[in-house]
């Protein structure tokens, strides 16, 4: 991962001198595993900071999807390619093939159909790029065995009755996803709060326990 670390070093150092940016420290690891010049589609895609950030530092050819208006209106604003969209219902209007990578960050828990927006993914990119917070991540499991009460974390920050999430799932419950789909996990990493990223390899269950974030790079078998 010395790679990784020293392509985060790099680009988060650029990222910090652009106000207009608002930087998330996931976003050097997504980018490192997208190939300069390649066409991206970001779900979910908020005002565009990934799809900036990605454009600038990798080159991309870049487009988003949002369901809020604001989101769009922003994204727009700044120049960027971005069309109003829900990802349960809209994505079939892609046609095949039409992406090198299909970006879900942070977004798998909110989808009504989790599932079906993955295989729509990879029916329309080649490669797809998933993260989402970790509901096996030990404090978690603290905060609801110790205090019997949903958890609250850097990555889980709002109140049960207040978020958006609608399906939280762990690193193994996804890692089984992908088995039952029949995916290939190209490259399956865990973040903490400040981005540092461990490879998952064959201690999928310390991964599970430790990794505030999944973060997965997933091709079709």
């Amino acid at each position: 991962m010395s790679e990784i670390a020293d392509r985060r070093s790099g680009l988060a150092g650029t990222a910090r001198h652009d106000r207009r940016v608002v930087f998330r420290p996931d976003f050097p690891v997504l980018a490192h595993m997208i190939l300069p010049g390649a066409r991206v589609l970001d779900i979910g895609c908020g005002e565009g900071d990934l799809l900036h950030f990605l454009q600038r530092e990798r080159s991309i050819d870049g487009r988003g999807m949002e369901l809020s208006q604001d989101g769009v209106n922003a994204s727009v604003s700044r120049g960027l390619s971005v069309v109003q969209g829900d990802a349960d219902t809209d994505l079939i209007d892609y046609p095949n093939g039409a992406f090198d990578v299909v970006i879900l960050s942070q977004s798998l828990q909110v989808l009504h159909y989790p599932r079906l927006v993955l295989e729509q993914m990879l029916r329309i990119g080649s490669q797809a790029i998933v993260s989402f917070p970790n509901f096996g991540y030990w404090r978690v499991r603290w905060d609801l065995l110790l205090r019997g009460r949903m958890p609250l974390t850097s990555d889980l920050p709002v109140p049960w009755y207040d978020t958006v999430n609608i399906h939280l799932c762990t690193i193994l419950d996804f890692m089984e996803l992908c088995e039952d789909m029949n995916l290939n996990i190209e490259q399956g990493l865990t973040l903490d709060r400040k981005g540092n990223a461990k490879t998952i390899g064959k201690a999928s269950g310390r991964a599970n326990l430790l990794g505030e974030q999944g973060v997965f790079l997933l091709e079709k078998r």
